[in-house]
């Protein structure tokens, strides 16, 4: 089967690579673009392990086929910081111990930092019902529904 040439932007950065056309855009970032920070989970798109942002949404990578790509803006885990800077939500995730093993953990700050950009100021209900996609057999949400919370009303201060 020939390899289907895609160009799309992740992070930021124009980026072009091949794949097959039944490869998961999870397996292009992590295999082909070295892009490790999504993790599967499950490979159905249940638990939200890898999550990332196309053109602003959400989506599970392990469902979504790296050639739908083209000319997308994607966003994953590892454009979250800046430089050598993490971003407010991984330093209250990890002032708040709202990680242990490390699988759920990219997928939920993607999805926790989509919804800040959307809502600067959610609830905490709101905040649960963002993340109710993503699953944590770990820690449990508290810690990171906390973490979340602090660091919205932390944004909202600092601006």
């Amino acid at each position: 089967m020939s390899k289907i040439h895609v160009t799309t932007t992740i992070n930021d950065d124009e980026v072009e690579f091949l794949c097959d056309p039944r490869e998961s855009l999870l397996d292009v970032l992590r295999d082909r673009l070295s892009l490790t920070g999504a993790k599967e989970g499950c490979g159905t798109g249940d638990c939200g392990a890898c999550t990332v942002t196309v053109d602003g949404r959400l989506v599970c990578a392990c469902l979504m086929l790296g050639a739908e790509a083209e000319g997308k803006s994607i966003g994953t885990v590892e454009g979250i910081a800046t430089d050598e800077e993490l971003h407010p939500l991984q330093q209250k995730f990890i002032e708040y111990a709202a990680l242990q093993c490390g699988i759920c953990t990219p997928g939920i700050l993607v999805a926790a930092k989509n919804l800040l950009e959307r809502n600067p100021d959610p609830t905490e209900t709101e905040v649960r019902y963002w993340l109710a996609g993503n699953l944590c057999r770990c820690t449990g949400y508290d810690k990171i529904i906390r973490a979340v919370m602090d660091t919205a009303a932390e944004m909202r201060e600092a601006s």
